[in-house]
């Protein structure tokens, strides 16, 4: 990837980086371009950005739309890194704007390698990243949740582990927070 390459941040709210081009649908201070992620295309070049960061934005917008823009916006091998709550964190219902829930499964509809022995990506859209890079499943820590300090790292060993979490009762046990989840072009 070349150099000149820039970093997105989108849907940034008060989480403004340096070095980046932060967006947002507010004009806070820091944003750099003040658009609304549902109004498509975004104003970007195709391929023009080695990174997207996504933290706690997908689930609030139309989410096969918005991963197909990112996906156009993203240059070869470029990478987009997403946070969202797992769907069995409390913070879903919480809030009244959340349109999507999502699991560990989730991205794996949109790449190219295999879904449960299956490619999928390549016939349900009209995009398809190369693969998933990482999944982790993040838990709420401290006092209350002295269990989820053996849990986090024993599920997070293996994909097939995260699955089992979430196709048995454990999930609804021992809640999950939020899914983080690296995808590549």
């Amino acid at each position: 990837m070349s150099s000149s390459l820039k970093k997105l941040n989108l849907g940034c709210g008060t989480d403004v980086r340096d070095g980046w081009v932060n967006l947002d649908i507010a004009p806070l201070p820091g944003v750099d371009v003040v658009h609304d992620i549902n109004v498509l295309p975004l104003p970007f070049k195709d391929g023009e950005f080695e990174m997207i960061l996504c933290n706690d934005i997908l689930e609030h917008v139309d989410l096969v739309p918005v991963l197909k823009e990112c996906h156009r916006i993203l240059a070869p091998g470029g990478r987009m890194r997403i946070e969202v709550p797992h769907f069995t964190s409390n913070n879903n219902f919480v809030d009244p704007t959340h349109r999507n829930r999502f699991s560990v499964k989730t991205f794996r509809f949109f790449a190219r390698d295999t879904f449960e022995g299956k490619r999928r990506g390549s016939y349900y859209f009209d995009f398809a990243f190369n693969s998933v890079e990482s999944t982790t499943l993040r838990f709420v820590h401290g006092i209350p949740y002295f269990w989820n300090w053996i849990v986090s790292p024993l599920i997070n060993s293996r994909y097939a582990l995260q699955c089992y979490y979430e196709a048995t009762g454990l999930a609804y046990l021992l809640p999950a927070q939020n899914l983080q989840v690296t995808l590549v072009k």
